[in-house]
């Protein structure tokens, strides 16, 4: 007897639990938040828990000695309308991602287009390029940027040699938010790996159909590997954009912690660290965190409000 000869009802009467076995599906769904629980767990205690406190002490005066005191939306009130150093710390980030972010990614779209290329090395190469995005962020690589711009440093001697004279780029506002940004920019290997991952992804057809139509590098460039990579650029585009909101590591060691000279390194997280553990202001500190996280979500929500006229899918209907 085949399959096909069982009725619909005995096929139906087959997948029924057995009278002894009681609401497996809600034994299984209770094994499933049982190996879930740490993450929960987690997420409850260290994640949303801090999150309410933190928005509760942004709606009071608290500095982390004395029982916080509510004050409602004086800080708010403080931080947009009376404090200048605020709004040259938004000004000093806003310039870090817009010269970092597309410096990065132009570097590592690159980079990649090398890569792909080549017959013999890729695995060498991509893990060198990769380790700067491993060592980056450390305290100790940030101090020897420092080190390395400084007056009397590696650049400088450099630049002294062909007659260009800096004095260290550290102690220059036009080109202590510089130096920072290259650090940066250094660590291109993370977003190299995924382009170099959606490049390896693009069809060979394509190439071949825009060579036989005469198109050359450049043109295949623009009109199939750009197209084709829009994708992965957007995802390399929000994440990175929004890693550099949050950059902290790089500002603090180039300026000690004081984001000079002339607030030109003064970032958003360093003056927020300054408030509310160097001043103690941690409520103040608390208005800022709320308001980057407010910023971010906005600018994330844009990029992707505008992909929709330049990001292109294969298939339009996984948009």
């Amino acid at each position: 007897m085949t399959t096909t000869d069982i009725p619909a009802a005995g096929v139906r009467a087959a997948r029924r639990p057995a009278p002894g076995d009681k609401c497996p599906r809600r034994r299984r769904e209770g094994a499933a938040w049982v190996f879930l629980s740490p993450w929960v767990l987690g997420a409850a205690v260290l994640t949303l828990l801090p999150m309410a406190v933190s928005l509760y002490l942004s709606f009071t005066d608290y500095d982390m000695f004395n029982p916080p005191h509510w004050v409602g939306l004086r800080n708010y009130v403080q931080m947009f309308s009376e404090d200048p150093r605020y709004w040259r710390s938004v000004g000093a980030t806003l310039g870090y991602v817009v010269i970092a972010v597309p410096l990065q990614l132009a570097l590592a779209l690159l980079i990649a287009l090398a890569l792909k290329s080549m017959k013999r090395g890729k695995a060498f190469y991509r893990s060198a390029f990769y380790a700067p995005s491993l060592l980056g962020a450390s305290m100790s690589v940030a101090l020897v940027w420092r080190a390395v711009f400084n007056d009397g440093g590696t650049v400088d001697n450099l630049l002294s040699a062909v007659g260009i004279h800096t004095g260290g780029w550290v102690n220059r506002p036009g080109w202590a938010l510089l130096a920072v940004a290259l650090l940066t920019v250094w660590q291109f290997g993370a977003p190299m790996v995924i382009f170099l991952a959606g490049l390896q992804q693009i069809p060979a057809e394509l190439y071949e159909a825009a060579a036989v139509d005469g198109a050359g590098r450049w043109r295949q460039f623009v009109s199939v590997t750009l197209p084709m990579l829009s994708p992965v650029l957007f995802f390399n585009l929000v994440l990175q954009t929004i890693q550099a909101f949050q950059v902290f590591t790089p500002a603090f060691a180039v300026s000690a912690g004081k984001g000079g000279p002339a607030d030109s390194t003064l970032f958003y997280t360093l003056y927020l660290y300054d408030r509310g553990f160097v001043a103690s202001h941690m409520g103040y500190a608390s208005a800022m965190a709320w308001t980057l996280l407010l910023v971010i979500g906005a600018v994330t929500a844009v990029l992707f409000r505008t992909s929709r006229t330049w990001v292109f899918y294969a298939d339009e209907g996984d948009r």
